[in-house]
């Protein structure tokens, strides 16, 4: 029996930077390869950024809608020709007049993914999407795709492999579920990446290295191994050293096309704090990152 899409299927923050355009681009390819909707969201601010804060005149206010519904237009138009040579999406778009974070983590409760731009402008009455990221990986309800400015189109031609990390604990677990998903719907292999250490190299002993090692590529293989009778279709590559999680996955994001990380996960040798490193992958990889959030 398979499960109901979501009322809002995708959800697009849309604030009219180049960030906020590519990722409506990804985010309409990722609604068709899913077959579900997408949903573009504008949200204007409701007081003045001035200090101290004073709630906008009803002027601005209409000027901030009429200005918002023509993002939300050209946003709507954007999505369309992104996807219009590969599959037709049903489209919606909403303006809101609330505070961005508590409205997007709402929204997230009905949605499949809410994707955002790493960056976004700070034009008057518009919220600068890069400043409420943090905030929705942290309280979404789903899982929250950052986007950053680069060409949209290259990761849909490309067969850069999907990238995700693996550390044994259910936010891992929920990060390799999203993982052999993405890779299966884009026809590319997986990379499982697994660092073994988060201490410093010259803290173990050399002489310990192997039996660690191997005891790493154990668990990895033993984390992966269900999923990989699940999704069949997609090859997937271990990939278990001893290094710190952020950099291995930093390192490995440059010739991946999307990275998977959990929300928060476990530390020392039994696999990597995925929690502390998710925020500066995020921050760091000009990849299209999806952070892992429970439902």
């Amino acid at each position: 029996m398979s499960t109901p899409v979501k009322r809002y299927g995708i959800v697009a923050g849309v604030d009219g930077s180049a960030a906020s355009n590519f990722a409506i681009c990804w985010a309409a390819h990722e609604a068709a390869m899913r077959r579900i909707p997408l949903t573009l969201v504008h949200i204007v601010n409701t007081v003045m950024p001035v200090w101290p804060q004073m709630p906008s005149t009803a002027e601005a206010g209409v000027w901030h809608d009429d200005d918002g519904r023509r993002v939300l237009d050209e946003a709507v138009k954007i999505a369309e020709d992104s996807t219009k040579t590969y599959r037709e999406i049903d489209i919606a778009s909403e303006l809101k007049r609330s505070p961005p974070v508590p409205t997007l983590i709402e929204m997230s409760e009905e949605a499949e993914m809410v994707v955002v731009g790493s960056t976004g402008r700070g034009a008057v009455g518009r919220v600068l999407l890069g400043s409420v990221s943090s905030g929705v990986v942290r309280g979404a309800s789903c899982p929250v795709a950052i986007i950053h400015e680069e060409d949209p189109s290259t990761p849909y031609s490309a067969k850069a492999p999907v990238l995700v990390g693996v550390d044994g604990s259910p936010a891992s677990e929920l990060a390799t579920t999203i993982a052999f998903d993405e890779a299966s719907r884009r026809g590319v292999h997986l990379r499982a990446a697994h660092a073994w250490s988060d201490i410093g190299l010259f803290e173990l002993p050399e002489s310990d290295w192997p039996a660690v090692q191997l005891e790493a590529d154990r668990r990895l293989a033993e984390c992966l191994a269900g999923w990989q009778e699940r999704y069949p279709d997609v090859a997937v590559h271990r990939l278990a050293v001893c290094d710190r999680p952020a950099r291995l996955l930093i390192e490995q994001s440059e010739s991946a096309q999307l990275v998977v990380v959990g929300s928060h996960g476990r530390g020392g040798l039994s696999g990597m704090l995925l929690g502390s490193v998710s925020n500066a992958v995020v921050h760091t990889v000009s990849t299209p990152v999806i952070v892992a959030r429970p439902s």
